[in-house]
């Protein structure tokens, strides 16, 4: 009989690095990540992915990491719902950007057979946190997927894809993994994110210092998120936002859970740090422009939720342009000839 991890690299791309790191139970650890600063060619290198990588291993060791769960836990359960409302089974699914496993939890093995995480950090996968399913950790880039075309029936990612240097290939690699029919459910930070510490920081520093950098991470903007999921072939597509808004005492405690989470800025053009005055100015500015009732201070995290399915011959398809046999304005009539006759 093969050892369980061999039984399972006949799903990895040949040529992928495929060396067991740790054997816990069903998690198991494989390693597929490129060299710190790699990125395709021809991709707007923007954030630091080995700092990143390093951030992200430093949240998921702190003493109560659960502190800073809210937000993945919130989004987690999110896409699990989403994941449940199709109406049918999965045998073989993978997380992008898992985390310490925020959607696993919410997931059960009636619906999901075996369940693939993978994540840039080490540390998230080794205390990922338990499920009833069947997982397997990979340790891989979002950037380069190390799976083969046609492997996956569902693939899931949950706050992660807005670090990722090149969107459109990591789209492209998903719909790529994916089986024919199988679908694509994903949430990402969107262009409204914090956007009450971004202002703040700006006024702060453009006072203190006669200028300012960004200190807030670029997002995507939703109108060219269904753009690139049609462009990396996904059909039959559906993207809608959503707010929660979450009250902290301050901004320093707002900064604090952001580095708990790993959600640190990573951008290369980023300011390696801030003036004590400019950061007691930016904290009085928040709370002045944008303070409760009760003296909290609120953050706003916008998210866009996306699903997107690849091609099927099974799947249904809009009827081709001129083949209608009623028009709108003869819908029309009908309808006011229903309601006259009700009326009668």
């Amino acid at each position: 009989m093969l050892r369980p991890w061999l039984r399972w690299c006949r799903w990895l791309r040949p040529g992928t690095a495929r060396v067991l790191k740790e054997n816990f139970g069903f998690r198991e650890l494989a390693s597929s990540v490129p060299p710190s600063g790699s990125t395709s060619p021809g991709a707007l290198n923007i954030f630091d992915r080995g700092l990143k990588r390093k951030q992200k291993n430093w949240a998921a060791l702190q003493p109560e990491p659960t502190r800073f769960d809210y937000l993945r836990e919130e989004v987690g359960s999110q896409i699990a719902d989403r994941v449940y409302d199709i109406a049918r089974d999965f045998p073989l699914a993978l997380d992008v950007g898992c985390g310490r496993g925020y959607i696993a939890q919410h997931l059960n093995k009636e619906t999901i057979g075996k369940f693939f995480q993978t994540d840039i950090a080490e540390n998230a996968l080794k205390n990922s946190l338990e499920t009833e399913i069947p997982t397997f950790s990979v340790l891989a880039d979002e950037e380069f997927l190390p799976f083969q075309e046609n492997t996956f029936d569902l693939v899931v990612s949950s706050l992660s894809l807005h670090w990722v240097n090149d969107l459109p290939r990591a789209l492209e690699q998903i719909h790529y993994i994916l089986k024919p029919d199988g679908v694509f459910v994903g949430a990402m930070f969107g262009g409204d994110t914090l956007y009450e510490l971004r202002c703040s920081l700006q006024l702060a520093e453009t006072e203190r210092e006669g200028g300012f950098s960004p200190h807030v991470s670029p997002f995507t903007a939703v109108n060219d998120l269904g753009h690139l999921l049609g462009r990396a072939g996904f059909n039959t597509l559906t993207v809608d936002t959503d707010e929660i808004q979450v009250n902290y005492p301050g901004m320093f405690e707002l900064m604090e859970d952001l580095q708990g989470m790993g959600e640190s800025n990573c951008s290369w053009n980023r300011k390696a740090l801030l003036h004590r005055d400019t950061m007691l100015a930016a904290a009085a500015v928040y709370r002045e422009m944008y303070r409760n009732s009760d003296g909290s201070v609120p953050a706003t995290y916008q998210i866009y939720h996306m699903i997107g399915w690849k091609y099927h011959d099974s799947q249904a398809r809009p009827a081709e342009r001129g083949s209608a046999t009623v028009s709108f304005g003869e819908l029309g009539k009908l309808n006011l000839t229903s309601q006259g006759k009700d009326s009668q």
